[in-house]
This record gives structure tokens, C-alpha cells and sequence, in this order.
């Protein structure tokens, strides 16, 4: 397992900030120790059960003090600036003055978790400052347990574990987000609307800049040898190594050669690293006197255009993309990379958003078909069953995905994707012999490549996910939760053998709820917004729906139950029977975070 410092300055921290009744000579006295132990007690919480995408375990920062007024407050806020910390969360087991003690920092997610006591009112102070955090505009999530608690518990509820997890995964993408690059290597791929990076929506919305080379940096890398020929080496032996070569499905008079499809690989090898570089920077770059390359332009995503000007001409991005995106490579197990193919920038940033709140690698995946279990039945003459009977979406790409996505690493047994962490030198040996290196299809490929070619086990929880822009609207997203399923080996071929059998397939299946846009597999299907989703493992629908809240954008559909959906308090003051339409009021009203 190999882990590198990728991002200048330190992680965002979570702060803990215990609030408490002013009053002296007796009554703030009394309420110190309970409120400091709620407030150790969180940090303890959510130091222990999340982690940054690096491996290491989430910082806290607690106040110094309690904060019983203004001065308290921002004393508060001058550490937290100082400790970097990106997201906070007040906590309090009685009445405080909730203006004077409350976070007023707009860009910097909040959360209140008021103790549900009946000895002291925190459950009154929370409804007071969450009043005032509407009246002034700076949206709040509001943590208000269920059930009753004794003064003397110090223990934290599992209805609001749940929430505060919610909360800090979700703050601290925002907080990952901000200060970051996405690098586009290329302009517009094949005239994709996604590759036309919208640098307002970057900036106004995720706090992010717009950084651009063009595809010909790499073969000037290449041909100036701009890149550690130490690691190319080990990386190239490993390859040959590791990675199967499969069948060329072209004809005879297609085909490359042995050795053009040798240099290929030599050169995918190349793109990969150097792409590498050309986000995160190389120090070993400076040891070969090119130390502005050495620098990177601090991109936590990047996008290659490839097609058409440069695939018509070099190989494909396909093995760079996928084993960028992949948790694994010939420096060992480490966090993926979020690389997007056709320098799809919306596909990119959900790419990022599910890989922050799992720590997982993500799958890029065109949607490609809707399969009725008529149009399998008279393909097939099979019948499709079990998780399949409604119908299936034909998940599929030119070969970016993540081999991760092969389903080879195990979680209780089942097929899984997991964090690096967690990912053994078993499981990636699997991850790469279910995986076949394909040489790509020069009908659509030109200038040769590879692309990887798998297919997903069934029975993992999944979420699809797409961010869109809509001009007079501006940025939504929409999720849905499902599973991968697997078909019989015949049926999987006969389908797959319509489209171009040298890319991996993911037979996915979305949870119906019998309304609206999840009546039925079609209309999932039918109401995509765009050609492309990223896919994360696990139903991780609602905290994307809470993110989307912080971030102010609308969710404009998903088939996530109503009683697990978190977002600001002032959410409800916009409606409380459609949440739908109040998420698309509240997030007009109160704009963009960083506008």
C-alpha cells in the first residue's frame, strides 16, 4: 500500500464547537463538564469511523473554551482558520444565546446537534439558532435525537451518529473541493456538452479553478523524455507481467502489428504517468532540470479530450484513464486518481463527489442500453429473473473504467469495491485477471490502443450518479440506487456482441419505487440527463443528496426514501410536502456557495 501527499496545504478538519449558556455564578458552571464531554465525545466519534481519500484517519479541533457569546465565537473561528478546518459542528446540551454564539460563516458547512434533554433546553437552543441561521441567511442541518436522553448520557444516539456522519462526509468533500484544480488535457470531445468546462460553475459552485494543457504536452513529454524512465521501466515490466492481452476483434487488414501494438503500450504507459504528473507534479521532474513541470497544477480531477484529434492519430486514453481511476498500479495499492474520459468535466466532478464520500474508486460508464425482458426474451430466448425481471441498463465504455469495478474484492463475502486500504494484493490480482487488455477497435480508434475489458459481478450495491447543467437553471443532479446483476454467459455474450465486445459491461438495475422517473427501468433510463454516469459502490444516494444541498444544487430525481434524506433546516421553511420542489426554491434562493 503506497500513500503520497497529492495536495498542497493540510487536510480539512472538523470543528467541534460546544456552545453554552453565559451566564456566570452558577449556571454556565454547572454545564461545563457535560459540554465539553459532548464535544469530545463527537470528535472521538468521528475521528475513529471516517477517513480522508489518503487513508488517514479525519482531524477534529475542539474549541478551547465553551462559547457562551461573540467573543468566544470568534475566538472559535480564528483557530479553526488557522487549523484549517473546513467544517463544523456546534454542539449543545442547553439553552445558549443562539445570534452571539452561533457559526457565521457562509461558506463553511454547519451543523447543530441539540441535546434532547428535558433537565436543560438544548433542543430550544437548537430551534432558536437554527431560526437565526434562516433569518440571516446561512443554512444549518439541524441534529435533533429522537428519543429523550438523561443529562448524565454521554452517549450518542444512533439516529444522530448517523446524521453527523452524513454531515461531516459530505462537508468535508465541500471542503476537499475548494482551492482544487480540474485540469482539462484537451478542449471538446466529439462535441460531448460535458467537455465544455463550464469555469463559472467550477468556481461558483465548488470553489475550484480551471487549469488547461493542451494534448500535445504529452508528446512533447514523450518525445523530450520528460518523465521518470526509472519508473517506466518498472512500470512496463509490470505490465507484461500482470496485465492479459486479449483478442483483436479486427479484421485482418485492421490489425496492427505486434510491434505497433508493443509501442502502444509503451506509450499508454507513458500518457499514464505523465498525466499523473501533469496533476499532482513529480519532484523527480526536477532532478532532470524541468522543474516548472515538476510543480503539476494541483488538480484533484482531470479530464482527457482523446478523441478525436489525438485517437485518430496516437493510441487511445483507455489504459491510462482506467488504471488511473483504478486503486492500484505498479507503485502498489494507493488511492485512485479521478481521470475522465472525453475530458467529461460534469462526469469528472460526480466522479469526485462519489469518490470523497466512499473513498472508493468510481466507475465511468456511458448509458448505453434499456433492455425490456421482452427484448431480451426474443434476442435470447432467455427470461430474465431476480433483480433483472423488470429489466436491465447496459452500462458501458470504451474502457476507463476502474478495474475495481470488476466486482474481484470481497466485503463479507460478496463482491465489493473498497478502499485502498482495505484492498489486498490478492484482491488486485483478481481485479487484473478478470480483466483482458484489449486492442481497441480501429474503426473507432485509429491511431491503436488498448481497452480494458471486464465484466461486473452481480448482487453489489450501487448508486449511478450525473451532475448536468441546464442553462437558465444551472447545475442538478440525479441518483439512483441500485444493483449490478449478472446475466448467464450466453445471454451476456449475445448482448454484449451488439455493442463492441472489447469494452467492460456493468448490467446494473435501479430500485423502483413505482413513481415518477423510478416507476419503471425505462423511465430511469428514458429521464438520464446525459449520455454518461459515474457509479460508486454502495447506496450512497442520500449523502449525495445532502452534498448537493450544501453545494445549493437540486436534486431532480432519485429513489432514496424521503426518512433518510438530510439537508439544512431551511430546506423545510420552502415546503414541507414536495421536497422536490422546495429543494429547487431553497437552492435558487440562496445561489451558489461561492458566488
Amino acid at each position: 500500500m503506497t500513500a503520497n501527499k497529492r495536495f498542497i496545504a493540510t487536510m480539512p478538519k472538523i470543528g467541534i464547537r460546544p456552545t453554552i449558556d453565559g451566564r456566570r455564578k452558577g449556571v454556565r458552571e454547572s454545564l461545563e463538564e457535560k459540554t465539553l464531554n459532548m464535544a469530545k465525545t463527537v470528535a472521538s466519534f468521528l475521528s475513529e469511523q471516517l477517513r480522508y481519500n489518503n487513508g488517514e484517519k479525519v482531524q477534529t479541533v475542539i474549541a478551547d473554551t465553551c462559547i457562551g457569546g461573540v467573543a468566544e465565537a470568534a475566538q472559535a473561528k480564528a483557530k479553526f482558520d488557522q487549523e484549517n478546518v473546513g467544517v463544523t459542528i456546534t454542539v449543545t446540551p442547553c439553552w445558549c444565546y443562539g445570534s452571539e454564539t452561533m457559526d457565521m460563516d457562509p461558506q463553511r458547512p454547519n451543523a447543530i446537534w441539540g441535546f434532547n434533554g428535558t433537565e436543560r433546553p438544548g433542543a430550544v437552543y437548537l430551534a432558536a439558532v437554527l431560526a437565526a441561521h434562516n433569518q440571516k441567511g446561512i443554512p444549518a442541518f439541524g441534529i435533533y435525537g429522537h428519543e429523550v436522553q438523561d443529562i448524565a448520557d454521554d452517549s450518542i444516539p444512533s439516529d444522530v451518529q448517523e446524521k453527523l456522519l452524513s454531515f461531516a462526509r459530505s462537508g468535508l468533500v465541500v471542503a476537499m473541493l475548494k482551492d482544487k484544480s480540474y485540469l482539462s488535457i484537451g478542449s471538446v470531445s466529439m462535441g460531448i456538452a460535458g467537455s465544455m468546462v463550464n469555469e463559472d460553475f467550477f468556481q461558483d459552485y465548488l470553489g475550484m479553478r480551471n487549469e488547461y494543457v493542451d494534448m500535445t504536452e504529452l508528446t512533447r513529454r514523450i518525445n523530450e523524455e520528460i518523465y521518470d524512465k526509472e519508473e517506466f521501466e518498472q512500470a512496463y515490466a509490470w505490465v507484461k507481467e500482470n496485465c492479459s492481452i486479449g483478442s483483436d476483434i479486427n479484421s485482418a487488414e485492421n490489425q496492427r502489428t505486434a510491434e505497433q501494438k508493443n509501442e502502444d503500450l509503451k506509450m499508454n504507459i507513458k500518457m499514464m504517468i505523465i498525466t499523473r504528473d501533469l496533476m499532482e507534479g513529480n519532484p523527480k521532474l526536477s532532478e532532470l532540470g524541468y522543474e516548472e513541470e515538476a510543480m503539476g497544477h494541483h488538480a484533484i480531477a482531470s479530464g482527457f479530450q482523446g478523441q478525436r484529434q489525438w485517437t485518430d492519430h496516437f493510441p487511445n486514453g483507455d489504459f491510462m484513464e482506467a488504471m488511473l481511476n483504478s486503486s492500484f498500479d505498479w507503485n502498489g495499492i494507493r488511492a485512485p486518481y479521478i481521470v475522465a474520459t472525453e475530458n467529461d468535466s460534469l462526469n469528472a466532478v460526480t466522479m469526485l463527489f462519489g469518490h470523497l464520500l466512499t473513498n472508493t474508486a468510481q466507475v465511468f460508464a456511458d448509458v448505453r442500453t434499456y433492455w425490456s425482458p421482452d427484448a431480451v426474451k426474443r434476442v435470447t430466448e432467455h427470461q430474465l429473473e431476480g433483480k433483472a425481471e423488470n429489466g436491465i441498463i447496459h452500462l458501458i465504455n470504451s474502457g476507463s473504467a476502474a478495474l475495481d469495478g470488476t466486482g474481484e474484492q470481497e466485503l463479507d463475502g460478496k463482491p465489493a469495491m473498497k478502499p485502498f486500504w482495505n484492498i489486498t494484493e490478492e484482491e488486485t490480482e483478481k481485479c487484473l485477471q478478470a480483466t483482458k487488455w484489449r486492442p481497441a477497435n480501429t474503426e473507432y480508434f485509429r491511431g491503436g490502443g488498448f481497452s480494458s475489458n471486464f465484466k461486473t459481478k452481480g448482487d453489489m450495491p450501487v448508486t449511478i450518479a450525473r451532475l448536468n447543467l441546464v442553462k437558465g437553471l444551472g447545475p442538478v443532479l440525479q441518483v439512483a440506487e441500485g444493483y449490478t446483476v449478472e446475466l448467464p454467459g450466453e445471454v451476456h455474450e449475445i448482448l454484449n456482441n451488439r455493442t463492441d465486445p472489447t469494452w467492460p459491461t456493468t448490467w446494473f438495475v435501479p430500485n423502483l419505487t413505482g413513481e415518477g422517473a423510478f416507476r419503471d427501468v425505462y423511465s430511469v433510463m428514458n429521464n438520464w440527463g446525459a449520455n454518461h454516469c459515474s457509479m460508486s459502490y454502495g447506496h450512497i444516494g442520500a449523502d449525495l443528496i445532502t452534498l448537493a444541498s450544501m453545494l445549493r444544487i437540486p436534486v431532480n430525481m432519485h429513489n432514496v426514501d424521503e426518512e433518510k434524506t438530510f439537508r439544512p433546516s431551511a430546506w423545510n421553511m420552502f415546503g414541507t410536502k414536495d421536497s422536490e420542489s422546495a429543494d429547487y426554491r431553497a437552492c435558487q434562493t440562496y445561489g451558489p456557495l461561492y458566488r
